[in-house]
């Protein structure tokens, strides 16, 4: 029994990671291809940058 969960929480946790993983490359191609997106997002961090140093 013991080993059927720590088998479905190494599933669980391989997926949570894989779709990280995807979500942040669809980020990623999502900025490439509209630049607006990119500025906001630096932007968003040098905000936060900022806020965080207050």
């Amino acid at each position: 029994m013991k080993l059927l969960l720590r088998t479905f929480a190494a599933a669980f946790i391989f997926s949570g990671i894989l779709a990280g993983c995807l979500a942040i490359l669809l980020l990623v191609i999502l900025m490439v291809r509209f630049p607006p997106l990119l500025v906001a997002v630096i932007l968003a961090c040098w905000i936060f940058n900022r806020l965080k140093r207050t």
